[in-house]
Protein backbone atom coordinates (compact mmCIF):
# COMPACT_ATOMS: atom_id res chain seq x y z
CA UNK A 1 0.00 0.00 0.00
CA UNK A 2 0.89 3.27 -1.18
CA UNK A 3 1.62 5.63 1.59
CA UNK A 4 0.08 9.38 0.61
CA UNK A 5 1.55 12.56 2.55
CA UNK A 6 0.18 15.37 3.21
CA UNK A 7 2.37 18.25 3.55
CA UNK A 8 0.87 20.79 6.30
CA UNK A 9 2.74 24.42 6.35
CA UNK A 10 3.54 25.24 10.15
CA UNK A 11 1.43 27.62 11.55
CA UNK A 12 2.57 31.21 10.89
CA UNK A 13 -0.14 33.10 13.04
CA UNK A 14 -1.14 35.64 10.48
CA UNK A 15 -5.10 35.21 11.95
CA UNK A 16 -3.79 36.86 15.35
CA UNK A 17 -3.31 40.48 15.18
CA UNK A 18 -2.67 42.80 17.82
CA UNK A 19 -6.90 44.18 17.54
CA UNK A 20 -7.81 40.58 18.23
CA UNK A 21 -6.04 40.23 21.08
CA UNK A 22 -6.70 43.58 22.43
CA UNK A 23 -10.21 42.82 21.61
CA UNK A 24 -10.01 39.76 24.13
CA UNK A 25 -8.49 41.74 26.99
CA UNK A 26 -11.15 44.44 26.71
CA UNK A 27 -13.99 41.64 26.36
CA UNK A 28 -12.12 39.82 28.76
CA UNK A 29 -12.26 43.25 31.60
CA UNK A 30 -15.80 43.30 30.22
CA UNK A 31 -16.77 40.01 31.90
CA UNK A 32 -14.76 40.46 34.96
CA UNK A 33 -16.07 44.13 35.33
CA UNK A 34 -19.62 42.66 35.43
CA UNK A 35 -19.39 39.54 37.46
CA UNK A 36 -17.54 42.31 40.16
CA UNK A 37 -20.81 44.48 39.64
CA UNK A 38 -22.71 41.18 40.24
CA UNK A 39 -21.25 40.31 43.39
CA UNK A 40 -21.12 43.98 44.30
CA UNK A 41 -25.18 44.26 44.18
CA UNK A 42 -25.28 40.18 45.45
CA UNK A 43 -23.62 41.68 48.44
CA UNK A 44 -25.84 44.87 48.28
CA UNK A 45 -28.62 42.87 48.73
CA UNK A 46 -27.08 40.46 51.11
CA UNK A 47 -26.22 43.24 53.60
CA UNK A 48 -29.90 44.80 53.39
CA UNK A 49 -31.30 41.64 53.84
CA UNK A 50 -29.19 41.05 56.82
CA UNK A 51 -30.25 44.77 58.10
CA UNK A 52 -34.26 44.02 57.59
CA UNK A 53 -33.55 40.80 59.36
CA UNK A 54 -31.86 42.69 62.31
CA UNK A 55 -34.14 44.77 62.04
CA UNK A 56 -37.30 42.84 62.64
CA UNK A 57 -35.38 40.80 65.39
CA UNK A 58 -35.18 43.83 67.57
CA UNK A 59 -38.74 45.15 67.01
CA UNK A 60 -39.97 41.31 67.70
CA UNK A 61 -37.56 41.36 71.03
CA UNK A 62 -38.67 45.10 71.95
CA UNK A 63 -42.40 44.15 71.28
CA UNK A 64 -41.61 41.54 73.80
CA UNK A 65 -39.57 43.02 76.25
CA UNK A 66 -43.04 45.33 76.39
CA UNK A 67 -45.29 42.74 76.49
CA UNK A 68 -43.02 41.28 79.60
CA UNK A 69 -42.67 44.46 81.11
CA UNK A 70 -46.47 45.34 81.09
CA UNK A 71 -46.92 41.36 82.45
CA UNK A 72 -44.44 42.22 85.27
CA UNK A 73 -45.88 45.84 86.16
CA UNK A 74 -49.40 44.46 85.94
CA UNK A 75 -48.42 41.52 88.49
CA UNK A 76 -46.66 43.70 90.72
CA UNK A 77 -49.93 45.82 91.09
CA UNK A 78 -51.80 42.79 91.68
CA UNK A 79 -49.31 41.09 94.36
CA UNK A 80 -49.06 45.48 96.04
CA UNK A 81 -53.06 45.12 96.23
CA UNK A 82 -52.97 41.91 97.81
CA UNK A 83 -49.89 42.51 100.09
CA UNK A 84 -51.89 46.19 101.49
CA UNK A 85 -55.14 44.25 101.47
CA UNK A 86 -53.23 41.17 103.70
CA UNK A 87 -51.61 43.88 105.77
CA UNK A 88 -54.75 45.24 106.78
CA UNK A 89 -56.33 42.16 107.54
CA UNK A 90 -53.17 41.91 109.99
CA UNK A 91 -54.29 45.47 111.29
CA UNK A 92 -57.62 44.29 111.91
CA UNK A 93 -56.07 41.43 113.45
CA UNK A 94 -53.99 42.93 115.99
CA UNK A 95 -55.63 46.16 117.26
CA UNK A 96 -58.91 44.64 119.45
CA UNK A 97 -56.82 42.76 121.83
CA UNK A 98 -53.05 43.89 121.65
CA UNK A 99 -53.85 46.98 124.10
CA UNK A 100 -54.40 43.68 126.89
CA UNK A 101 -51.11 42.35 126.27
CA UNK A 102 -49.91 44.99 126.79
CA UNK A 103 -51.07 45.80 129.89
CA UNK A 104 -50.50 42.04 130.88
CA UNK A 105 -47.28 43.33 131.00
CA UNK A 106 -47.95 46.38 133.13
CA UNK A 107 -48.98 49.20 130.88
CA UNK A 108 -52.26 49.83 131.70
CA UNK A 109 -53.20 51.20 128.00
CA UNK A 110 -57.23 51.48 128.34
CA UNK A 111 -56.97 51.09 124.02
CA UNK A 112 -56.03 51.20 120.80
CA UNK A 113 -56.17 54.33 118.27
CA UNK A 114 -56.73 52.29 115.20
CA UNK A 115 -56.39 53.53 111.43
CA UNK A 116 -53.32 55.27 110.94
CA UNK A 117 -52.08 58.01 113.45
CA UNK A 118 -50.67 60.45 110.78
CA UNK A 119 -47.74 62.86 111.63
CA UNK A 120 -47.90 66.40 109.67
CA UNK A 121 -45.18 69.54 109.75
CA UNK A 122 -47.04 72.88 109.41
CA UNK A 123 -47.37 72.79 105.57
CA UNK A 124 -49.64 69.89 106.14
CA UNK A 125 -47.07 67.58 104.42
CA UNK A 126 -47.33 63.71 106.17
CA UNK A 127 -43.55 63.32 107.76
CA UNK A 128 -44.95 59.45 109.53
CA UNK A 129 -47.78 57.17 109.83
CA UNK A 130 -47.90 54.77 113.11
CA UNK A 131 -50.60 51.40 112.06
CA UNK A 132 -51.85 51.76 115.61
CA UNK A 133 -50.95 53.65 118.90
CA UNK A 134 -51.55 53.26 122.13
CA UNK A 135 -50.92 55.74 125.04
CA UNK A 136 -51.33 56.33 128.91
CA UNK A 137 -50.13 58.81 131.42
CA UNK A 138 -46.13 57.59 131.14
CA UNK A 139 -45.97 55.65 127.65
CA UNK A 140 -46.69 56.07 124.19
CA UNK A 141 -46.67 52.72 122.67
CA UNK A 142 -46.20 52.85 118.36
CA UNK A 143 -46.77 50.10 116.71
CA UNK A 144 -46.32 48.81 113.11
CA UNK A 145 -48.22 46.02 111.47
CA UNK A 146 -46.82 44.24 108.50
CA UNK A 147 -47.49 41.35 106.42
CA UNK A 148 -44.47 39.84 106.31
CA UNK A 149 -41.85 41.50 108.10
CA UNK A 150 -38.85 42.46 106.27
CA UNK A 151 -35.20 43.49 107.83
CA UNK A 152 -35.82 47.11 106.44
CA UNK A 153 -38.81 47.67 108.70
CA UNK A 154 -36.92 47.63 111.55
CA UNK A 155 -34.94 50.99 110.70
CA UNK A 156 -38.23 52.57 109.35
CA UNK A 157 -39.84 51.97 112.25
CA UNK A 158 -36.75 53.11 114.07
CA UNK A 159 -36.87 56.73 112.18
CA UNK A 160 -40.89 56.65 112.81
CA UNK A 161 -40.45 56.89 116.17
CA UNK A 162 -37.73 59.50 116.48
CA UNK A 163 -40.19 61.81 114.30
CA UNK A 164 -42.92 60.94 116.64
CA UNK A 165 -40.50 61.96 119.29
CA UNK A 166 -39.74 65.40 117.76
CA UNK A 167 -43.26 65.85 117.23
CA UNK A 168 -44.47 65.35 120.89
CA UNK A 169 -41.42 67.33 122.22
CA UNK A 170 -43.00 70.28 120.29
CA UNK A 171 -46.34 69.85 122.72
CA UNK A 172 -43.95 70.08 125.80
CA UNK A 173 -45.10 66.07 125.66
CA UNK A 174 -42.16 64.34 127.82
CA UNK A 175 -43.89 61.08 127.59
CA UNK A 176 -41.54 58.05 126.59
CA UNK A 177 -41.92 56.55 123.35
CA UNK A 178 -41.51 52.59 122.65
CA UNK A 179 -42.16 50.65 119.52
CA UNK A 180 -43.05 46.92 118.46
CA UNK A 181 -43.51 45.47 115.41
CA UNK A 182 -46.33 42.87 114.52
CA UNK A 183 -46.44 40.60 111.79
CA UNK A 184 -48.54 37.76 110.31
CA UNK A 185 -45.88 35.93 108.72
CA UNK A 186 -42.80 36.72 111.10
CA UNK A 187 -39.36 35.18 110.17
CA UNK A 188 -37.25 33.61 113.24
CA UNK A 189 -33.92 35.88 112.15
CA UNK A 190 -36.24 38.80 111.35
CA UNK A 191 -37.74 38.44 115.44
CA UNK A 192 -34.49 38.47 116.17
CA UNK A 193 -33.51 41.41 114.75
CA UNK A 194 -36.47 43.24 116.18
CA UNK A 195 -36.00 42.34 119.02
CA UNK A 196 -32.11 43.22 119.40
CA UNK A 197 -33.29 46.95 117.70
CA UNK A 198 -35.40 46.91 121.24
CA UNK A 199 -38.71 46.13 119.63
CA UNK A 200 -41.57 44.31 121.15
CA UNK A 201 -42.19 41.55 118.69
CA UNK A 202 -46.00 40.37 117.98
CA UNK A 203 -46.25 37.44 116.70
CA UNK A 204 -49.81 35.36 115.55
CA UNK A 205 -50.63 32.61 117.90
CA UNK A 206 -54.37 31.26 116.41
CA UNK A 207 -56.72 33.90 115.83
CA UNK A 208 -55.02 36.88 118.31
CA UNK A 209 -50.74 37.90 118.70
CA UNK A 210 -49.10 37.64 121.24
CA UNK A 211 -45.69 39.22 122.34
CA UNK A 212 -42.08 37.23 122.38
CA UNK A 213 -40.38 38.55 125.15
CA UNK A 214 -37.17 36.58 125.83
CA UNK A 215 -34.76 36.62 128.86
CA UNK A 216 -33.22 40.10 129.49
CA UNK A 217 -35.34 41.93 126.57
CA UNK A 218 -35.18 45.83 127.81
CA UNK A 219 -37.65 47.99 125.26
CA UNK A 220 -35.56 50.82 123.79
CA UNK A 221 -36.98 54.17 124.76
CA UNK A 222 -37.36 57.30 122.60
Amino acid sequence: MDTVTIDRPPPTGEGLTFEKVWAMFQETDRIMKENAERQKEMDRRMKEEREEMDRKMKEENAESWKKTERFFKKLGKQMGDLHNRFGEMAEHLVAPSIHKRFNELGYHFSSAAQGGYIVRDSNDKILTQVDILLENHDYIMAVEVKATVRPQDIEHHIKRLEILKEYRSKFNDTRIIQGAIAGAIFGNEEKKAVIEAGFYALVQSGDTMKIEIPEGFVPREF
